[in-house]
């Protein structure tokens, strides 16, 4: 585990580097903190994947923490948001973030340690990884990972969010059975798969996704196909909000 501190005050990174370092003491685990002073720092060393959580103030400056938490957004929908700041008045902007906690300062170590023990519960099955062969290679693919999956004969190119593409000897029934039918993957048409996570739109009885690429759909089963879509994304949105509103209690 992973976690970025985006702070402008120093005691702010090393209080919370210290509580992490105690909170892993007492779970017995090991989370590496790196420490951020600006928000234009932080995005210059982001990339998708790189970090399981970060922990961002609001009031920086230069960029503030929510115009730097939407950037992040942009190349990472996946990674867990914690705002910290001396106001709540930017409640509401953090809902726009998919923000997973929203702490005031000062905070207690017993705050930081319930939103640490809260992210151990989300982070695993965000993590979820196949094991497929290309290349003859054995390669561990995790989930969230995969934008796209595309029958073509007896293989699968599977393409990551990265733009890399795999190309492996398997079915689209064994995918799906070896993701544990996981619903963040719709198919859009015979032979494809598409990340739900990842669509942008739907235009013209396409698929539109994040990188642009269009996949066409069942012109017969598009509304049922948009409505999965939706309803996939409003639960996962739900369950942020829920999550939200019970800290906030």
């Amino acid at each position: 585990m992973k976690i970025a501190l985006v702070d402008d005050e120093e005691e702010y990174l090393d209080e919370m580097a210290e509580l992490v370092r105690d909170f892993c003491t007492q779970r017995c685990c090991q989370i590496e903190t790196v420490p951020f002073l600006n928000g234009d720092a932080f995005l210059e060393a982001f990339e998708s994947g790189g970090f399981s959580a970060v922990f961002m103030d609001i009031y920086m400056d230069g960029m503030d923490g929510i115009a730097a938490a939407l950037k992040m957004r942009g190349l990472d929908n996946r990674c867990i948001l914690v705002f910290l700041t001396s106001s709540r008045d930017f409640m509401p902007d953090a809902f726009s973030c998919h923000a997973f906690e929203y702490i005031t300062k000062p905070f207690s170590p017993q705050r930081i340690f319930q939103v640490l023990s809260d992210m151990l519960e989300v982070i695993p099955p965000l993590q979820k990884y196949i094991e497929v062969i290309s290349d003859r290679k054995t390669l561990q693919i995790f989930l969230y990972e995969i934008a796209s999956v595309i029958t073509d004969a007896h293989y699968l190119d599977i393409t990551l969010i990265s733009g890399k593409m795999l190309h492996c000897r398997m079915t689209m029934p064994e995918f799906v059975e070896l993701t544990n039918r996981d619903p963040r993957f719709l198919l859009v048409n015979k032979g494809i798969i598409v990340n739900a996570e990842y669509i942008l739109e739907f235009e013209d009885n396409c698929c539109v996704m994040e990188n642009g690429t269009k996949f066409p759909i069942r012109v017969r089963d598009r509304l049922q196909i948009e409505q999965t879509a939706r309803d996939y994304h409003f639960e996962k949105i739900r369950e942020h909000q829920a999550h939200f509103a019970r800290r906030l209690r």
